[in-house]
């Protein structure tokens, strides 16, 4: 039977040993930006899947796959051991959020509870910095629940400004940080500015190449390279049809005074 919080390990925490992991947190949001980072890691990383997370608090659907078999909602935690100077590495990605608020607290409970059972020793969420407007080069703005952290990003270039982002930052983002800072763990959140009108891979490879500065971390960047150029093809063509209406309506009011 499913339960509210369903945490099934598939690895068990004392036989994979990680050494000092750092969890990183990429789920559904603004721009997807924190979405792209974390699937692309696990992906460039060959990370294992550690931990499946299914709830009640997920949309109630099934997902149906090109095979004619479902899929029912579920977030995964992903496992990477390191062979160089980037910390070993949990990985929380999937497709969904709560759809309730309480679910968001459930939810977060159950993933600090893992990343505990792991003996992560920092946090860092990923996400999107949503201001409204196409962004030619994005810029990372962080948060995180101790000033040493603060100072510590500063030297990555992360920015800190007064208030922002003014609404605070929802979901499992930024709650991950409230939650980790009573449990005494370091966590911070990285956001890229982004439009938040559509996917930004631009702004994805923005906060990643920031992660793998703090991590000494070193991946290929070139899929998210790839998908940045056909986003700024599909930018260009709707800046296109903009002026075009623009022109047109501009005509049309010149015609008025023939």
């Amino acid at each position: 039977m499913l339960k509210r919080v369903d945490v099934r390990f598939i690895l068990n925490p004392e036989d994979v040993k990680l050494k000092n992991p750092v969890f990183i947190e990429g789920l559904p949001g603004i721009g997807h930006v924190g979405k792209l980072v974390a699937d692309h890691l696990v992906k460039e990383l060959k990370a294992e899947k550690a931990v499946e997370i299914y709830s009640h608090h997920f949309p109630p659907q099934v997902m149906t796959k090109n095979d004619g078999t479902i899929a029912i909602p579920k977030n995964e935690i992903y496992v990477y051991k390191s062979e160089c100077k980037c910390p070993d590495l949990l990985i929380l990605v999937g497709d969904f959020q709560s759809i309730s608020n309480e679910g968001h607290f459930e939810l977060v409970n159950a993933y600090i509870d893992v990343a505990k059972k792991f003996k992560a020793k920092r946090i860092y969420t990923l996400g999107g910095y949503g201001i409204g407007r196409l962004v030619e080069e994005p810029y990372v703005l962080g948060a995180a629940n101790s000033k040493k952290m603060v100072e510590e990003l500063k030297q990555y270039g992360v920015r800190f400004e007064d208030g922002e982002p003014g609404g605070g930052i929802i979901g499992a983002s930024g709650l991950l940080l409230g939650v980790a800072m009573l449990e005494g763990i370091e966590a911070a959140c990285l956001m890229g500015s982004t439009s938040g009108y559509m996917v930004d891979p631009k702004s994805a490879k923005a906060v990643l190449e920031v992660l793998m500065k703090i991590l000494k971390l070193d991946v290929s960047v070139e899929a998210l390279d790839e998908r940045a150029k056909e986003m700024e093809k599909l930018i260009a063509q709707i800046k296109e049809m903009q002026e075009s209406a623009m022109q047109w309506k501009g005509d049309e009011d010149l015609g008025y005074f023939r």
